[in-house]
């Protein structure tokens, strides 16, 4: 290994040890890098980083940021929320359950992990304790199911996948469904095991036709809001970028004339939240991408591909070395610098093994999904430790039987890809 390479790595790894943040690490890093390895000016950086945020794919990340807002401040948290209820909550362990729904269809709309957690665990912890649930079988499955947020499409780390690797954005998000759909059923079941062997919690009445019918007529424009972002977007009325501020518009005319729960004086601090959350985002991109450059340059993902072809023959135990590498990249690294830093390195080598660009995009984003819930660095553990006053260890306890069955499924999609590529292919859409 050249002596550049363990410069790099040791700057890089020694920012994150002293808690710099990751958008400074990556750009003191690329820095470094041109400064002292390479002859190139540094003006060239500079250029990098202004043309890795003059993108046209990042207008989607914006706008699914603005919508994600919108709904957290008004009320179609809340009524999603009473809909996922009086469907599953009379069950056992329902509120649970109501709690996981919730979460899938949240993150159906909003396209961020953070955000659910935030809008969904912030109303559902709360509630689950006071129905006499264990705290830490609350804090887990609040503190994981959120992670559909990025799994289940519209995903932010989709975007930025389909971004670099120039793949079919639209079948991306469609192979999301599945493996969405098996995480939440895979974690209702524990929930209603959990129940089972746990009755000491409350339990909702089964509901009746009228409130079952009083509660869907209620949560209407909140449920459309996913059916207009999918139906638009593959039926071809719009794109995923035009998408994105449909939904906007969609959620702010519904929280502001149907539902009445936001106000025209709330606007600005709505917008201002989102703006900061956005530039909080950009800058993180810029940081990877003058990075990514760095490691071009230097063919450090040609050198790497050379080394991990020549020493694995099957495909099988390359996926699996992948997987275990992203999850413990997941641990370390937010999703979005670890997806636009690691994508173009991973590229080269899909041909060699003859693996699917599109299902290995899905295969990273649920292991970067995953990172959100293992520590030392899983934001999700820190947002829901900060909610209970718990610290990181009791969380990260928490949150293992449901981190265990989203590796299950995580497996699953891994060597079964037609699992998930089917339904693209069904609709349409080039994925091969």
């Amino acid at each position: 290994m050249e002596l550049s390479y363990i410069v790099i790595f040791l700057v890089l790894l020694g920012g994150m040890a002293a808690t710099i943040p990751v958008f400074l690490c990556l750009f003191l890093t690329a820095f470094v890098g041109f400064a002292v390895f390479t002859d190139i000016p540094l003006i060239f950086l500079a250029n990098t980083l202004f043309r890795s945020m003059d993108n046209f794919a990042l207008i989607v990340v914006l706008f699914f940021i603005l919508c994600g807002n919108l709904m957290t401040a008004g009320s179609i948290v809340n009524k999603l929320i009473r809909v996922a209820n009086v469907t599953v909550g009379w069950l056992p362990g329902g509120l649970a359950m109501a709690g996981v729904l919730a979460c899938g269809m949240f993150g159906a709309i909003s396209g961020s992990t953070v955000a659910t957690v935030v809008a969904i665990g912030g109303f559902m912890i709360p509630a689950l304790i006071d129905n006499h649930y264990e705290e830490d079988f609350t804090v887990g499955v609040m503190t994981t199911a959120p992670n559909l947020g990025v799994i289940i499409p519209p995903s932010i780390s989709m975007i930025l996948y389909s971004m670099v690797s120039a793949c079919s954005l639209e079948g991306l998000f469609l192979t999301g469904f599945v493996p969405g759909i098996l995480i939440m059923t895979g974690m209702c079941a524990y929930c209603f095991v959990w129940a089972k062997r746990n009755p000491g919690f409350q339990r909702s009445p089964f509901p009746n036709l009228k409130e079952l019918v009083a509660a869907y007529k209620e949560g209407f424009w909140s449920l459309m809001l996913p059916v207009v972002i999918f139906g638009g977007i593959f039926s071809g009325a719009f794109t995923a970028n035009e998408a994105a501020v449909v939904a906007s518009v969609y959620a702010l005319v519904v929280e502001l004339f149907i539902h009445k729960t936001t106000k025209f004086s709330q606007l600005k601090k709505i917008m201002v939240n989102s703006a900061v959350t956005s530039a909080s985002l950009l800058i993180i991109v810029a940081g990877a991408t003058c990075f990514g450059k760095y490691l071009t340059i230097e063919n450090i993902p040609t050198k790497l591909s050379e080394i991990i072809v020549g020493s694995i023959n099957s495909p099988y135990l390359f996926l699996l070395v992948i997987n275990i590498w992203l999850l413990i990249i997941g641990m370390f690294m937010d999703i979005i610098s670890a997806t636009l830093i690691l994508t173009p390195i991973f590229l080269p080598m899909l041909e060699q093994y003859g693996i699917n660009v599109v299902h290995f995009g899905l295969l990273m984003t649920i292991n970067l999904a995953i990172g959100y819930t293992t520590p030392p660095l899983g934001v999700s553990l820190y947002i829901s430790g900060a909610m209970r006053n718990r610290d990181l260890i009791y969380v990260s306890r928490a949150v293992v039987p449901f981190v265990l069955i989203q590796i299950g499924v995580l497996m699953l999609m891994t060597y079964w890809p037609e699992a998930v590529l089917w339904l693209p292919r069904t609709m349409g859409w080039n994925v091969n």
